[in-house]
């Protein structure tokens, strides 16, 4: 086998082997669930539960509060696959191993990725609780998975990100969110690679390049998302404001305390998501 084939044939491995675990059910969507939002996976009907560690090739989740498991099941009618929890570069995963299981969601036939995580407001008309929905990313990771040779045998390396974050799903969120009285505002997300939270001079710089809201993920995930053609939904929840704003010092605690306040909102805003899709 050659090395260029390697990480084709690994994912080949785990999707077959996750599969098998979840019974040979075809789920449509991918939700990732960030910090503090992994309660959404308990409604999951008929849930089949499998540890990442199950799935060869798969890293484990180190990161606080997430459960690292995919929750198989139904939710609003519709078959869902669920990471209840995610992978991070500051944990010490390689972009290709945060990527990984995006990667094996579109090996299993899902064609739509929910990604979700808990965020620091930028903007400074956005208030703590709020849900964003993610309309175009920075990516200041410095880091991109399809660098490197073997991402290039599973689609071809050069493609578009206008849009990467889909038009049409993000009117859906904004409808839906409406309809529900929940609210939804709508910016630039950037994303760094963590783990310690940013700096003021850095949020002041942020600020200037258009973000609207910070945090240590998804940017990988939607990467390796588009460029197997997947349909992408980003939605952050506004946990704190940025460092800096306001005399704002996150911490994580801050980041668990909001996200359990505002899980109800949550979890009736991505199930009627769903339900229309």
């Amino acid at each position: 086998m050659s090395e260029e084939n390697v990480l084709k044939e690994n994912l080949h491995e785990a999707a077959s082997r996750l599969h098998a675990l979840i019974g040979g059910r075809k789920p449509e969507i991918g939700i990732i669930l960030g910090s503090g939002l992994g309660p959404l996976a308990e409604q999951v009907e008929d849930a089949v539960v499998v540890p990442f560690e199950q799935i060869p090739h798969m890293k484990k989740s180190t990161a606080t509060g997430h459960v690292g498991q995919f929750v198989c099941g139904m939710l609003a009618g519709k078959c869902v696959l669920i990471m209840q929890g995610r992978l991070h570069g500051y944990e010490g995963n390689t972009p290709q191993e945060v990527a990984f299981p995006v990667w094996v969601m579109h090996e299993l036939g899902i064609g739509t990725l929910i990604t979700t995580n808990a965020a620091g407001a930028i903007n400074e008309s956005y208030s703590v609780g709020d849900f964003c929905v993610m309309v175009d990313h920075i990516n200041f990771t410095g880091r991109n998975p399809i660098a490197g040779a073997e991402p290039d045998g599973i689609a071809f390396r050069f493609f578009s990100m206008k849009d990467a974050y889909d038009p049409q799903l993000r009117a859906l969120a904004q409808s839906v969110a409406e309809r529900e009285g929940i609210k939804l505002q709508a910016g630039v997300y950037l994303g760094l690679l963590g783990p310690s939270f940013e700096t003021p001079a850095e949020i002041r710089m942020f600020s200037r390049w258009g973000a609207d809201t910070v945090a240590m993920s998804v940017c990988e995930e939607v990467i390796a998302a588009r460029h197997v053609g997947m349909r992408v939904l980003g939605i952050s929840l506004c946990s704190n404001m940025a460092c800096g704003i306001e005399g704002a010092s996150p911490s994580d605690e801050e980041v668990f305390e909001v996200a359990k306040r505002k899980q109800p909102d949550f979890c009736r805003l991505v199930t009627e998501i769903v339900r229309e899709i």
